[in-house]
């Protein structure tokens, strides 16, 4: 019987899913003590025949369907078809550079006891562009991702599971169920908000690393975040309790940003306090930017403020988005 099963959620993932299959089925781990598991949610390009490909070469990877195609229903159709001991989740645009991260996985298990575990997840690409290479270093900052998260330290320890678990004992499954098809983004995050609740421990392993291509263009960044965004209200609605100040603040703010003229035109003292609070904006941003460019190029360096206000306001718009679906889902009812 496998030891490990890795769920690998893909759709459209043609250019990047065989370099992430190869580093997982060439890991220094023997091949009958593990299993790949992709779930393809009825790709349009060639990542199905590329699988299929791979399959001829390496008798463990399994290719399933997943006619919801969100990457929470995926996950579930692995984890419904796993014969490991251990789960852990690489989706199909990662890169994985260590041929011992399979070992790594087992030993932290092993070693920390621990019912989950949590890895790096920082942002790069080969030969990035340089709007990437902003992503990348905006991203890393304290302004540019939840601080609540961990998925940038470099620190192994015990910490809460919610924004970093992504390997996990079987037995977690059958604690706290599946993960909730419902959820098109941050259904990672709800599951390990139960899991959270359940008392289940997460370790931290630095050795596990995965690193993730940063979005190529201010178009994508924001659709990315307002898919953040509109997941996290969705946690929300469901786990109040997993409402935190730190994700609170780019929706009102935003909100500020929109109201705060009519406001001042009603009342027109608030201008001050508009202007003024527009201006210490911009002021971190400015601030945050020129620590962030220092050693990179120029043109990274410009890029780096449009990559802030991309995030701050793509994930604002998907939180008030899915804000005001749930509004009028509930006065229609």
């Amino acid at each position: 019987m496998p030891t490990v099963t890795v769920v690998v959620p893909v759709r459209n993932e043609g250019a990047s899913v065989e370099c992430t299959l190869r580093s997982l089925l060439t890991q220094d781990f023997p091949p009958d003590r593990y299993e790949v598991i992709v779930a393809d949610g009825f790709s349009t390009d060639a990542t199905v025949p590329t699988v299929r490909r791979l399959q001829a070469e390496f008798p463990n990877l399994k290719l399933l369907y997943n006619p919801k195609r969100f990457s929470s229903a995926a996950r579930n159709v692995c984890v419904r078809h796993m014969t490991g001991r251990y789960a852990v989740v690489v989706d199909g645009h990662c890169q994985i550079t260590d041929p011992q991260y399979l070992r790594n996985l087992v030993a932290a298990f092993e070693t920390t006891g621990a019912d989950t575990l949590g890895r790096p997840q920082p942002l790069d690409a080969p030969n990035p562009t340089p709007f990437q290479q902003a992503v990348s270093v905006a991203r890393a900052s304290r302004l540019g991702h939840n601080p609540d998260s961990d998925i940038f330290s470099d620190q192994p320890k015990f910490i809460p599971p919610q924004n970093t678990a992504v390997a996990y004992r079987r037995e977690v499954f059958h604690a706290v169920g599946l993960f909730d098809e419902r959820f098109d983004a941050c259904e990672d995050v709800e599951f390990n908000q139960r899991v959270h609740d359940a008392d289940r421990t997460c370790y931290f392993e630095p050795k596990l690393k995965v690193v993730y291509h940063p979005r190529g263009s201010w178009r994508a960044l924001f659709t990315q975040l307002g898919r953040y965004g509109c997941g996290r209200a969705r946690l929300a609605f469901k786990h109040p309790r997993s409402l935190t100040v730190p994700a609170l603040v780019p929706p009102f703010w935003v909100l500020w940003l929109v109201v705060g003229p009519l406001l001042c035109v009603a009342y027109p003292p608030l201008l001050w306090v508009y202007g003024g609070l527009l201006a210490l904006y911009l002021l971190v941003v400015a601030g945050m930017t020129v620590k962030l460019a220092a050693g990179h190029p120029p043109a990274v360096g410009v890029r780096i403020p449009l990559v802030f206000f991309g995030i701050h306001l793509g994930f604002a718009w998907g939180f008030w988005r899915e804000v005001g679906r749930r509004v009028r889902g509930g006065w229609r009812r």
